[in-house]
């Protein structure tokens, strides 16, 4: 009981690592899915497998290597020369993805709240911190509240939506768009993003929890949920015209059918972000401990720092922008990942 307890634990992680403001708002499921009709769904099925496939093999092997970062991780995947440049990239990619999303935490309270956007951005700073100074247990904390509420309400909405009269059209529909291609790319690109990104805390809650079957069926756990998240956001999105021209498409599809529990819903996008906020930050930290001799606190509040400039650019247009090019970049370790199979060292 105790195993399923903590895997539980380590699967809630896992979905509030991956589901960040792109995800939570319905941007980033347009993006790579929704855009291209029942392509998407296909895509979502391979990305789901990929999910429940490699996100377990990461925490096990974690285990295997002794890895309290993804710094060891990526010599284990790249060697060491190479890992050098891996990890200074994943640096940057952190730091942008932190900017998206407490961007999109601006956007939640500017579009849907009514509040000023840096108003919103400098509270979900002083929530961050907050969290920070609990360490693991409040990111556990956060994640096993936010995750389950996240899933009933997508559930909710979905059930309501697929009785719509246009829901079995737009299922089968098949957009014509002039970079159509990208869907053969999208379920690769994204699993691999959000892999990439995921390790960063995966690694270190793996090394602390350091039980393999708890965190192999935290894994697979964790992998099946965001599928089905996936999914049910999905049908959702797609009976919404012109999704593509939203930033929180989710949130404009409640506000339009489901205005009793429009403002509990925007909590909960605004709950989903903030657990990506800290799993981001958390995994950073962990990595700049190892370089820089200060109280751990202090790390995390450069970090915010850097985080809130980035975060001044456009929500809409740093996913837009951001998040297709990491994919891109991401597939080169999710193949290695997928192949490599050997122990590799056990500790640098």
């Amino acid at each position: 009981m105790r195993k399923w307890a903590g895997a539980m634990q380590v699967a809630a992680v896992y979905v509030g690592t991956v589901i960040g403001a792109g995800f939570a708002t319905g941007k980033e499921i347009v993006e790579f899915f929704t855009r291209f009709g029942f392509i998407g769904i296909i895509s979502i099925l391979i990305a789901g497998y990929l999910f429940i496939a490699l996100g377990s093999k990461i925490m096990v092997k974690a285990i295997d290597l002794k890895a309290d970062s993804y710094e060891v991780f990526n010599q284990y995947l790249f060697g060491k020369t190479i890992s050098k440049f891996m990890n200074i990239f994943m640096m940057f990619m952190l730091l942008g993805v932190c900017g998206v999303m407490f961007s999109g935490a601006g956007a939640v309270f500017e579009e849907h709240l009514g509040i000023n956007k840096n108003m919103g951005i400098y509270i979900t700073i002083a929530l961050t911190i907050f969290i920070m100074l609990i360490g693991t247990k409040g990111v556990f904390a956060v994640n096993t509240f936010v995750v389950p509420m996240m899933i009933i309400f997508n559930f909710f909405i979905m059930t309501h939506v697929i009785v719509m009269p246009n829901f079995s059209d737009a299922f089968f529909h098949i957009p014509e768009l002039d970079n159509g291609w990208k869907g053969i790319f999208a379920p690769f690109s994204y699993a691999a993003l959000n892999l990439i990104l995921a390790q960063a805390v995966l690694v270190p809650i793996a090394y602390e929890v350091n039980d393999k079957d708890i965190v192999h069926r935290g894994g697979i756990i964790g992998g099946a949920l965001l599928t089905l998240i996936l999914l049910s956001s999905h049908f959702t999105l797609i009976t919404l015209p012109n999704v593509t021209q939203f930033d929180i498409p989710m949130a404009t599809i409640v506000q339009n059918t489901f205005g009793s529990i429009y403002f509990i819903y925007v909590a909960i996008i605004y709950g989903e972000i903030f657990t990506s906020i800290i799993g981001n930050i958390y995994g950073l930290g962990k990595q700049m401990q190892q370089y820089i001799s200060i109280h751990t606190i202090w790390i995390y509040i450069g970090i915010i720092i850097i985080v809130l400039m980035i975060s001044k650019i456009n929500y809409g247009t740093l996913l837009s922008y951001l998040y297709p090019l990491f994919g891109y970049i991401s597939l080169v370790f999710m193949i290695l990942l997928w192949i490599k199979n050997d122990k590799g060292p056990k500790k640098i």
